[in-house]
């Protein structure tokens, strides 16, 4: 007969508050999810305290439902409330992370997510078997509508602020005219920003992704720049040869189904002097050093779309937190004689200059 090992029970009873934890807050993650997509938080954002009555009528659903998605929020801290008067109140501070689009501290895309991705993990029992994966063509729309609304953030208050800058000469021949293309441009936000940012620029976006490459031509005439801005769907491999004086991918390399080959391409699709500007995430190489929420949110989100996604097409599935050793690799192997991260200081995402 077995015998139990001896167990600490203080650390286990500690174990169990933190699974508990944890299963709440992904069934919050839900209500989270449901409070973003039905403008929950935007009403309450512009209304100070209000009662449930109140917010019923402002957004025309359902009290009930409304009351026990309004304990949630309060129970999870995300709401407070005064049992004196009966009313909830989304605190300014608050509100500026999940309910202004314009903030740089906007987290909507990331709320958005949340479902879209669980909602394959019953598909990733069997790959965990076979080791192939979900394919990009099973998520549903609002996955993309949500990695365009959470990366917004950077393109509107960080990549001409602060990125670009670091690279002078890349500023400098952007203002001259020169050609920039965004490599997994999905909804086209980064090169709409450079657009408007660079009238005299010449602007392209590359992504096998046709759904995307559709709310990309959308959103470029949204912003009145329909003829400046072109995007395509197509694979990069087939990008033109020696053309451009910029090129970037954002969070795309460890997406990839071929990494090396998508950066020897994006090498020989440079012009002289050219620049690579590659985003990765900001990850250490071992699970050791990514201990933390953040190695907790990217390993979640590798399993359910960027790992099983580049598998589904027999890809290197390197995941994202692939770590920068791994990114200078990449570099060598596809041709790159310089590979220079550059002095970004961000929680979430690191930046690499590569040239020829």
């Amino acid at each position: 007969m077995a015998t139990m090992p001896d167990i600490d029970h203080d650390k286990a009873a500690k174990f169990l508050w933190q699974v508990a934890g944890d299963v709440a807050t992904a069934l919050h993650g839900a209500l989270s999810f449901i409070g973003d997509r039905l403008g929950l938080f935007k009403a309450m954002a512009s209304a100070g305290p209000m009662t449930v009555e109140e917010l019923a009528r402002k957004t025309r659903l359902d009290r009930r439902y409304l009351q026990e998605w309004l304990g949630a929020m309060t129970a999870a801290q995300y709401i407070e409330y005064d049992p004196a008067t009966r009313r909830y109140r989304l605190p300014p501070e608050h509100a500026f992370v999940v309910a202004d689009e314009t903030s740089p501290f906007f987290v909507g895309g990331f709320l958005e997510i949340v479902v879209p991705l669980v909602g394959q993990a019953p598909k990733l029992l069997r790959a965990f078997r076979n080791g192939k994966g979900v394919p990009q063509r099973a998520y549903p729309a609002e996955t993309f509508e949500a990695i365009e609304r959470s990366s917004a953030a950077w393109y509107r208050h960080k990549l001409v602020q602060e990125w670009l800058p670091t690279m002078p000469d890349v500023v400098e021949k952007l203002r001259a005219g020169g050609a920039y293309a965004d490599v997994g441009c999905g909804s086209g936000r980064a090169a709409i920003t450079v657009a408007k940012a660079f009238p005299e620029a010449c602007i392209s976006g590359f992504d096998n992704h046709a759904g995307s490459i559709a709310r990309a031509r959308k959103n470029a005439r949204a912003e009145g720049l329909g003829r400046r801005v072109t995007f395509e769907a197509r694979d990069a491999k087939r990008m033109p040869k020696g053309r451009f004086d910029l090129v970037s991918t954002f969070d795309v390399v460890h997406d990839a189904v071929d990494p090396v080959g998508l950066m020897t391409t994006i090498r020989r699709a440079l012009a002289p002097g050219g620049t690579y500007l590659m985003l990765e995430t900001n990850a250490a190489p071992n699970v050791e050093g990514n201990v933390n929420p953040i190695g907790k949110f990217l390993y979640s989100v590798s399993t359910l779309y960027c790992m099983t996604q580049s598998l589904a097409a027999n890809g290197a599935g390197l995941g994202a937190a692939m770590g920068e050793p791994k990114a200078r690799e990449l570099a060598e192997k596809a041709g790159f004689g310089r590979f220079h991260r550059l002095p970004i200081e961000d929680p979430f995402s690191v930046l690499y200059e590569l040239k020829a």
